[in-house]
């Protein structure tokens, strides 16, 4: 496993069993480490994408490497993602309960199947802004891109190729990366575009203007698909290369946006498709009953004449008899013999039916 930070001696390993985490670091990116502007990058974003959880709870934290460090908030936060409860938080303000707290979490996150090495609760405590962000990063890998599957590839894989396949139509974009691709803008206006296109006028866009691509898509996203602003174009404009990993970020909150948006769409679908064959089995019900109802009422009016056979004992009356049960067996019986094989359609196919719902 490479070392993935470096601070005075200190270094930060994130494992998740196997190579899950490695693809995450590039050899090249060692140099943007250190860099400022990648730290101010990773603790805005970061900031922002615990809030958009946090905020569930009706909370939020402002500054990422201080309001964490009762461990809390960030208690608070791995509960809302994951639908579990933690131990309960010790309330004292002292360092030791601060400590147990955070303690508490990063246990949590290692029985999700993440290995925290060389980064403790005393780190988090103290306000390393460095290990808070490691600490978050793995926290989102885990929750936000580690199961994201497309086309058998899944994690970081898998959502660059979902932004791949959503892209591919739009002219000037060419998703490869989590950091050049999305410098102008227009892979995350494309994004936008491709699933609601009434959003934004992508042909009035212009690859030569980031600042104004940047500025739409985010706003756009904040209004409408309620994705927090993680971001400003200048964090982007005026790096060399955008962080990764906050880029990486910001794109998994588009991908579960139109993911769920696509999820809630097939569940209204299957529900449409389950309301439609209920209908239509009430519609046969119907029809059963009303045929059933007219065939019963036709039997009860000619059975006591079929019954009948009395006669006036005059030719006359033989002849009016015999005329009588011809015209009913050639005009009358026919289409009630019709009528009743039609009713054993209609049952035997609704039985069915009924089995199958």
């Amino acid at each position: 496993m490479n070392n993935n930070f470096a601070n005075n001696g200190e270094y930060y390993y994130p494992d998740a069993g196997g190579d899950f985490y490695d693809e995450y670091y590039d050899e090249d990116i060692d140099e943007f480490l250190l860099d400022p502007a990648w730290e101010k990058q990773q603790k805005k974003t970061f900031t922002a994408w615990c809030n958009s959880h946090l905020r569930k709870a009706g909370t939020a934290i402002e500054e990422i490497d201080t309001d964490l460090r009762n461990g809390l908030k960030l208690m608070l936060l791995l509960e809302i993602l994951s639908g579990e409860r933690l131990p309960a938080p010790d309330r004292g303000k002292m360092r030791f309960h601060k400590i147990a707290n955070v303690n508490k979490a990063l246990e949590f996150i290692q029985r999700k199947g993440v290995k925290l090495i060389s980064i403790g609760a005393e780190e988090i405590v103290d306000g390393n802004l460095k290990m808070t962000l490691g600490m978050i990063w793995t926290i989102i890998l885990r929750f936000a891109i580690q199961d994201i599957s497309v086309e058998e590839l899944s994690a970081k894989a898998g959502l660059l190729l979902w932004c791949q396949r959503k892209t591919q139509p739009y002219k000037n974009v060419n998703v490869q990366n989590f950091h050049m691709s999305f410098k102008d803008g227009l892979a995350f206006c494309a994004l936008i575009h491709r699933h609601r296109p009434e959003l934004i006028n992508y042909e009035s866009l212009r690859k030569d203007d980031p600042y104004t691509n940047l500025k739409t898509a985010f706003e756009v996203a904040e209004k409408h698909l309620d994705i927090p602003i993680m971001l400003d174009p200048e964090d982007i404009i005026e790096t060399a290369r955008p962080d990764e990993k906050a880029i990486m970020t910001y794109v998994s909150c588009f991908y579960h946006a139109f993911a769920g948006a696509q999820k809630a769409d097939t569940a209204g679908s299957r529900i449409t498709r389950v309301l439609a064959v209920h209908q239509n089995n009430e519609q046969l019900m119907e029809e059963y009953e009303a045929l059933a109802s007219r065939l019963l009422e036709w039997i009860r009016a000619t059975l006591p004449w079929l019954q009948d056979k009395s006669v006036d004992g005059t030719m006359r009356g033989v002849q009016q008899k015999l005329d009588q049960f011809r015209d009913y067996r050639r005009q009358q019986k026919p289409p009630r013999v019709h009528e009743k094989l039609d009713l054993e359609t209609k049952y035997n196919t609704l039985q069915t039916k009924l089995r199958l719902a």
